[in-house]
């Protein structure tokens, strides 16, 4: 699969890490920045991870930020993005199951590296349901897209 992987400032550290799991694990990887611990502004990389993810050059994204809720904010605003934060393996193969978020998003003062690779496991095993209860729901927030 193809990844697109993107972090600001906070998150640069725990998104190296991530990046080389997401290698291991036999995917494809982009890495939109930040490249360094210099501060950046986190909308202006979910800008650049969602537009990789709109043109079809990536099937998911990986965001990481502080808490990872600025990141799912910014990456949200954008049509056609369902971004979440998931901090529990629970949630990180749930919502790609029932709800088909393409982008999760990451606190990296939240959670450390052992439990990020967890999280990033089951989020990229994750299949979106074919369950009809699942896709009528997903169908509808498209349509929440088009009212914007």
């Amino acid at each position: 699969m193809r990844i697109v992987i993107g972090s600001d400032h906070a998150g640069y550290m725990l998104k190296s890490t991530i990046v080389d799991f997401v290698k291991s694990l036999g995917h494809e990887v982009e890495d939109v920045g930040s490249h360094d611990p210099n501060p950046v502004d986190f909308p202006d990389i979910a800008r650049a991870l969602t537009d990789r993810i709109r043109a079809g050059k990536a099937e998911r994204g990986l965001m990481v930020c502080g808490t990872g809720v600025g990141a799912s904010i910014a990456a949200n605003k954008v049509k056609g993005i369902r971004a979440a934060v998931c901090h529990d393996v629970h949630s990180a193969h749930q919502s790609v199951e029932h709800d088909d978020v393409n982008v999760m998003c990451i606190g990296a003062q939240i959670v450390g590296p052992w439990l990020a690779k967890d999280l990033v496991a089951s989020y990229l095993a994750a299949e979106f349901s074919t369950d009809e209860d699942f896709r009528r729901r997903v169908a509808k927030l498209a349509d929440m897209d088009d009212a914007r």
